[in-house]
């Protein structure tokens, strides 16, 4: 029996009870993340001796403590742009090099309360600006389904950690559909929550007003596990809410009665992969036979959402990576005589193509002559988007699209269009701009044996409702196929 065959409370059971120790529960994890990782370059940092040190602490604490946590031995891996103190964040650029967090951001703060071992940091496109994982500045993630063809990005690294049975959870951020478009490309679970839900300290800034940290998992009993642990207010993040966190596991039920499911027929038309629609399709009719009641739903300026995200998204980039200049931390180009000119250096040798360009994007729509002609106006479809489903979700309690035009794609396929690329986020940049919470759901394989993902939407502050409609999918068509790469532990 493989331990991953049990849900997280499951196995944490098992550990309390003694049945089987953290220290063999990570050790597990982390002889599959070096064994793999030759194959899937799905980590750039294994912290053998750490995890080993605290899964040691976790199994002497056994008996000695009145209650242990939620999350108690789980193996757990973190995208490389979430600070771990002690663990280097590269966020899979040269530029910050080897930089080594002097604390811990908050998310992570929680999960170690919670009593889960961090066994590493996941590559990831560079600064989290791609969609495919190829921008990272040390080399591409592959998918455990095909390893020529792409995992999807920016989280990457720990879509395929997960998919690969190498951790059962891992962290990773979304700020365009970063979390859910890896998720459907290799069949698991992603999660993004609302914006404001969990705290972006110790999340390095991509998109201020994008960016969300979320959840891959195997099930999604797992996710709403984990959702609860590291959900709430943070007084270290402004932007967080004070809005209650619920137990989202115990909200699960194996049905969909009840639930008013919107489908925006508009969005299943031109370049969406016939494969993909039809699998979409069919989650819509085992939906209805789950009991959920089938309404139509507009969003009429969904077409403009993508020419919208990447104004918005490469101006807030353009200011948040003023910052690495060669000065405080990171690289530095050191052939340099004076200072401008290192700055120049610093940035051209230390950024890769993709984020160069994202940088001169957003300096360009927020230049004299320009904001009021592209920034502001990105602005004012923005709440345009955000009105369309407000008027949405006054007839459904969630929303159904694809999560992704196509299944995976090919290492160097897109590499080379980058329109063509950023048309890989159509379906997912939209709930960004909203803010709300958006969950995808493994729906199917392609002809090819490739994963087909389907996105799910609801109003702020619902992921129950999202949570508790993947659980009752998933329990009754369950995606019971492996990748081909994928550890047995």
């Amino acid at each position: 029996m493989s331990y991953l065959d049990c849900d997280l409370e499951e196995l944490r059971q098992k550990i309390v009870s003694r049945e089987v120790s953290a220290r063999e529960i990570v050790a597990r994890a982390l002889d599959a993340a070096e064994k793999l990782n030759e194959t899937l370059n799905a980590f750039l940092a294994i912290d053998r001796r750490g995890a080993e040190a605290r899964a040691a602490e976790l199994d002497q604490s056994l008996g000695k403590l009145p209650a242990t946590g939620p999350l108690f031995g789980i193996p757990i891996a973190i995208k490389d742009n979430i600070c771990v103190h002690g663990l280097q964040t590269s966020c899979g650029s040269r530029i910050l090099g080897d930089y080594h967090p002097p604390y811990d951001a908050t998310a992570i703060e929680r999960l170690r309360a919670a009593g889960a071992v961090i066994i590493g940091k996941t590559n990831c496109d560079e600064f989290a600006m791609g969609s495919s994982n190829e921008n990272s500045a040390y080399g591409p993630v592959r998918n455990p389904w095909d390893i020529e063809r792409v995992p999807g990005g920016s989280s990457g690294g720990s879509a395929a950690a997960v998919a690969a049975r190498i951790v059962p959870i891992a962290l990773g951020s979304d700020t365009g559909g970063s979390v859910r478009q890896p998720a459907a490309l290799c069949g698991i679970i992603g999660l993004k929550p609302t914006y404001g839900r969990i705290s972006r300290y110790g999340l390095v800034a991509f998109g201020s007003s994008l960016d969300q940290i979320g959840i891959f998992g195997l099930r999604a009993r797992d996710v709403a596990k984990v959702l609860s642990v590291i959900a709430g207010r943070d007084p270290h993040d402004a932007t967080t809410a004070d809005v209650a966190v619920p137990d989202y596991a115990a909200q699960l039920v194996p049905d969909a009665k009840g639930v008013r499911l919107g489908v925006p027929r508009a969005l299943f038309g031109e370049g969406l992969d016939p494969e993909v629609r039809r699998a979409v399709e069919g989650a819509i009719e085992a939906y209805r036979d789950l009991g959920a009641e089938i309404v139509e739903v507009e969003l009429p300026h969904a077409k403009y959402s993508i020419a919208c995200y990447y104004i918005i998204a490469t101006a807030e980039a353009s200011s948040n990576l003023a910052r690495y200049d060669g000065v405080r931390y990171g690289f530095r180009a050191e052939e340099a005589d004076e200072l401008i000119e290192m700055y120049r250096r610093t940035r051209d040798q230390g950024f890769g193509a993709e984020v160069k360009r994202r940088i001169m994007l957003g300096t360009f729509v927020l230049s004299s002559g320009y904001y009021e002609a592209y920034y502001r106006k990105a602005q004012q479809v923005r709440t345009l988007i955000r009105e369309d489903f407000h008027r949405a979700f006054a007839r459904c309690d969630a929303i159904i699209t694809p999560t992704s035009p196509t299944p995976a794609f090919l290492l160097g396929e897109k590499t080379d269009d980058p329109l063509k690329m950023y048309l890989s986020d159509v379906y997912t940049c939209i709930v960004n701009l909203a803010g709300i919470p958006g969950i995808s759901v493994p729906c199917g394989l392609s002809s090819s044996g490739l994963p087909i993902g389907m996105q799910l939407v609801s109003r702020h502050w619902d992921e129950s409702t999202l949570l508790r409609l993947a659980h009752a999918y998933e329990l009754a068509h369950p995606l019971t196929a492996r990748p081909p790469v994928a550890a047995n532990w």
